[in-house]
């Protein structure tokens, strides 16, 4: 168990905008930041943080919370991992008891996969650095490749000895269980027999964004023809390699920084670019790039540049991946090297500035890359330039960008020699056809004459609607003193019943406390009541009250429901209605009026409920009328008449 005092220093240090930017690529919104959504697929930012209440809303997903609350839902930790991870980030010392063999046994399953990975890739460790076939072979080819010993600790590099059960035995001697073992694939299990997947291997650690161990790269070092040069870690509930990029931990801060992504092949490409000083670089480990992949870096930048030894062949396998870097509304350039260099061979044998001043003059447009790759074959063969060009304007037509399409198409007219308007008009086709095949996908067959059902609209909850409102004023304004105009009964000169203003000054909260208690009116959503007593105690306890403190002290569902009503109103930043000469009033200039309609408000609802409930009872009797109800509909309708007369509202 975490102490309490490590958790409040915790969320007193940790700032959420620092946390999230290391995950998403925020950008200035007023007081507030926004970027996309880690969670959905969109182009349009609909991820909001705010630094000022410490929370954050994404409303694509209708997720939201604290920092801890972002952590769990993006990197799936649980709430002690969540501190931790804080806790090490802005170097907090954790005090914190140990934990019992019960509360080990307790950890779920994805939980125990996460720590037989760590303790995997600490054993890699420990046997690279401390032991002598450690040193010798792994340690060895290592810094044969260039690595410094800075470099080798900094990505966890390791080593597996080649021995057919060496880490699955010390592994089930501390207590790791063979299921987790098996399904990581660090043991193939036989049953009778267990092996090691990755003996005789350098390994290298697949880290997330946050730096949990997910699995292993393992490269082997003897010329043996049947087993595979790389071998990686299968999919497993923590693994999954199309959502995966090796190094991005290391590389995301430099990433959102510099703008801009360096896209290559290999686990030492990342390493030593790294190493030489250019950190903003990732991997895909080897597999075809994939969109989840994209989307990844998309959070951090819309810039990618690939980067290709001189490989031909490996190029042209390539270019489909530029295609989904595309079609994903992101920028991309192309870079290859000298024939017989790769980025690594590249980057060890070069300076930084060298190396910087490479890229940036050799980067191409993705329209020159194809080309020049595509045209050598086709230059003197006019078919094969035509589907060169074709295949040109198929990439183009994955722009969502419609400036960009027509930009990209005078320049592709301008490389390949050829009308601006033939160009266009193909692209119209393209554009047209798939927009065809995409009504069809979405079009259900109807058989003839059949009746479409429609669905009942669903009725409005107005007492719910009220309810969250309420809360909403508490979280906002409780603690706010405003002046509360009241119109109390009075009899005037002529012995007629009259309104009559009366001006008296209240906090916030007590007005909204003294009123419904006046009426005795109790809230019907649960949730809420939990909430509604919850604040008015702390705030009857606490003048100093914030909601954004509140948040720490409630469960993930409570956490977020605050988030939304705390957050309704910053959504509109999204939309940037300043700079479109759109000027929305503040709630904070109208809140005694705020409060006052929104408690007589529900006050009519429940009188409405109230004669509801007097008109069934009615009907169930139709035999006998009950004067007493007759009398109680028409005071209750009378009190109707003069809280809408509050409200200035005709009957």
């Amino acid at each position: 168990m975490i102490s309490k005092s490590t958790i409040d220093q915790v969320y007193e240090t940790a700032r959420l905008e620092e946390v999230i930017g290391d995950f998403v690529q925020l950008k200035k919104a007023g007081s507030n930041f926004k970027g996309l959504s880690p969670f959905s697929e969109e182009r349009s930012p609909s991820f909001m943080v705010s630094p000022v209440k410490q929370i954050w809303k994404d409303f694509s997903s209708g997720k939201g919370g604290n920092v801890v609350a972002f952590l769990m839902e993006h990197e799936h930790f649980t709430y002690p991992e969540a501190i931790k991870y804080l806790a090490k980030k802005y170097n907090i010392e954790i005090e914190e008891t140990e934990q019992s063999n019960e509360q080990k046994e307790a950890q779920d399953k994805r939980e125990s996969l996460y720590l037989v990975s760590e303790y995997a890739n600490t054993y890699f460790k420990h046997i690279l650095h401390k032991t002598d076939k450690g040193k010798s072979i792994g340690l060895s080819y290592f810094k044969e490749r260039g690595f410094t010993e800075e470099t080798i600790k900094k990505f966890d590099l390791g080593y597996c000895t080649d021995s057919w059960s060496a880490f699955t035995d010390e592994a089930l001697k501390k207590g790791y269980k063979l299921e987790f073992l098996a399904e990581t694939g660090l043991t193939i299990d036989k049953g009778d027999k267990q092996f090691d997947r990755f003996k005789g291997r350098v390994m290298f650690p697949i880290q997330s964004m946050s730096g949990r161990v997910l699995g292993f790269g393992g490269r082997i070092l003897t010329n043996d023809k049947k087993a595979a040069k790389y071998l990686n870690s299968p999919e497993s509930d923590i693994y999954h390699k199309s959502k995966v990029l090796y190094g991005i931990y290391h590389a995301k801060q430099s990433i959102a920084k510099e703008d801009n992504c360096y896209l290559v092949e290999g686990y030492t490409d990342v390493i030593q670019f790294h190493q030489t000083g250019v950190k903003n670089v990732v991997s895909s480990s080897g597999t075809a790039l994939t969109s989840d992949q994209i989307r990844l870096i998309n959070r951090l930048t819309k810039n990618i540049t690939v980067l290709f030894d001189g490989d031909a062949a490996g190029m042209r396998a390539s270019l489909r991946g530029i295609d989904l870097i595309l079609e994903q509304g992101m920028n991309v350039k192309v870079c290859t090297f000298p024939e017989g260099e790769d980025p690594d061979s590249f980057a060890k044998t070069n300076t930084l500035e060298e190396l910087e001043h490479y890229l940036n003059e050799n980067a191409k447009d993705f329209i020159q890359f194809k080309a020049s790759v595509l045209y050598e074959d086709s230059k003197n063969d006019p078919i094969k330039k035509a589907e060169t060009i074709s295949d040109i304007i198929n990439s183009i037509a994955k722009i969502p960008d419609r400036i960009k399409r027509e930009v990209y198409i005078q320049e592709c007219s301008r490389i390949m020699d050829i009308s601006e308007g033939v160009l266009f008009s193909t692209l119209a086709q393209l554009t047209q056809k798939e927009n065809k095949n995409q009504a069809k996908q979405q079009q259900k067959p109807q058989q003839a004459f059949e009746v479409i059902k429609q669905e009942p609209v669903k009725k409005l909850d107005v007492q719910f609607i009220l309810e969250r409102k309420i809360i909403e004023i508490l979280l906002l304004y409780g603690n706010k003193t405003e002046d509360f105009e009241d119109l109390v009964l009075k009899e005037n000169d002529n012995g007629d019943l009259v309104l009559e203003p009366v001006i008296h000054q209240a906090k916030v909260f007590e007005k909204v406390f003294l009123d419904l208690q006046d009426d005795e009116m109790e809230f019907s959503n649960e949730q809420f009541k939990n909430l509604y007593y919850k604040i008015i105690e702390t705030l009857n306890q606490n003048p100093e009250f914030s909601s954004e403190n509140l948040i720490n002290t409630v469960d993930a569902e409570v956490g977020n429901a605050i988030t939304t009503i705390l957050m309704e109103d910053e959504r509109y930043f999204l939309s940037d209605w300043e700079r479109k000469n759109i000027f929305p009033k503040s709630k904070n200039d109208t809140v005694a009026q705020l409060v006052s309609e929104t408690i007589l408000c529900l006050r009519c609802h429940l009188i409405d409920r109230k004669v509801l409930g007097f008109q069934q009872q009615t009907l169930e009797n139709k035999n006998e009328v009950n004067k007493n109800i007759l009398e109680e509909v028409k005071d209750y309708s009378g009190l109707k008449m003069l809280l809408s007369r509050k409200l200035n509202r005709v009957l």
